[in-house]
């Protein structure tokens, strides 16, 4: 029996937990993508071209292809010299928006152009700047003037806004009202995750639906955003941004990072995200998983593959332990 999963994020988060995800074949895939990136490649063709913003778009039809390894790498390949900066899959997407005559048709179009396992729907179909007021009561206007602060990175974030406000994709809200389960993935919690709840409409949906609720953890805090946080700040901040408790499960990391490992880090004022089971219970999850989902690799990063393990036995146990008893007719 298949099950209908919404994937809710922005940046490298989405593109991770879609890659594992789609190699569960029994799972119907949406990815609800945020649309307030304004850095690099993607802020340019904003600016220039009045676009929305193509990057996140580009990872997660990636992340879903089923085309060959060679089309895959050709929508993430980076020109170089005048284009420099500039991906493929930004400026195809420019092409197909000015091609089709829409946005909305350049997104289905490349979705079927890259053989999506699945669909890929932005968050909202208008023009939004992230904005975000400090503790000192300061205001910071773009994405990547948060994400990259040019701003006193020890002061914290206290309220995040849209400008102007908008509202939701219809196509995202019937994702996330028909998903069986809602994955909010991990990510820069207030450049690519909470953005997507300031959308008029999709706190609510979240928040209201009876499908199994996932929260990734991120793995290392991130100085400007959440330095000092736990896995209950960051579930915490998830909650006051959807307007009650409602998440589920949550998945930490049980990796321990060796002493090298720490003091590279540290030198970029990050640190392992702490986590402890009452405290995240404190915050109305029922499940906490603990495991070691982070790559082998040097950098410290989530694993599609085990990220994706731990979500499908979730949802297993889940409908497991909800299932429906079958109904016996007597002759």
């Amino acid at each position: 029996m298949r099950t209908k999963v919404a994937v809710l994020g922005g940046g490298t988060g989405n593109f991770t937990v879609l890659s594992g995800l789609k190699l569960y074949k029994s799972l119907d895939l949406f990815a609800v993508v945020s649309m307030v990136d304004d850095g690099g490649s993607t802020g340019i063709l904003r600016n220039e071209f009045g676009i929305l913003p193509p990057g996140d778009v580009r990872q997660c039809m990636i992340a879903l292809s089923e085309e060959s390894a060679l089309v895959q790498k050709l929508f993430q390949y980076r020109f170089k010299g005048s284009l420099v900066n500039h991906s493929f899959g930004n400026l195809f997407h420019l092409a197909l928006a000015e091609i089709t005559g829409s946005e909305e048709k350049a997104v289905l179009e490349m979705g079927r152009i890259l053989k999506i396992a699945g669909e890929v729907v932005p968050v909202t179909w208008e023009n939004i700047r992230l904005k975000a007021e400090l503790e000192d009561g300061s205001v910071v206007f773009g994405e990547t003037n948060i994400d990259l602060p040019k701003h006193n990175p020890e002061l914290g974030i206290a309220k995040l806004s849209l400008s102007p406000s908008a509202k939701a994709n219809p196509l995202a809200l019937s994702a996330l009202r028909s998903a069986e389960c809602i994955i909010i993935s991990p990510g820069d919690l207030f450049t690519s995750t909470l953005p997507n709840f300031l959308v008029e409409g999709i706190a609510a949906e979240v928040a209201s639906s009876s499908a199994l609720k996932i929260y990734v953890c991120n793995l290392m805090t991130k100085r400007g955003e959440t330095m000092g946080f736990s896995a209950a700040d960051h579930v915490r901040a998830v909650h006051q941004y959807l307007g009650k408790q409602c998440i589920d499960g949550v998945i930490v990391s049980s990796l321990k990072l060796s002493a090298a490992q720490l003091e590279e880090y540290a030198r970029e004022h990050s640190h392992p995200v702490s986590y402890d089971v009452p405290s995240l219970l404190a915050e109305g999850v029922k499940m906490v998983v603990e495991s070691d989902v982070s790559s082998p690799h040097s950098l410290i990063r989530h694993d599609s593959s085990k990220i994706a393990w731990e979500i499908f036995k979730l949802i297993q146990e889940h409908k497991q332990r909800y299932r429906q008893p079958s109904k016996i007719t007597l002759s």
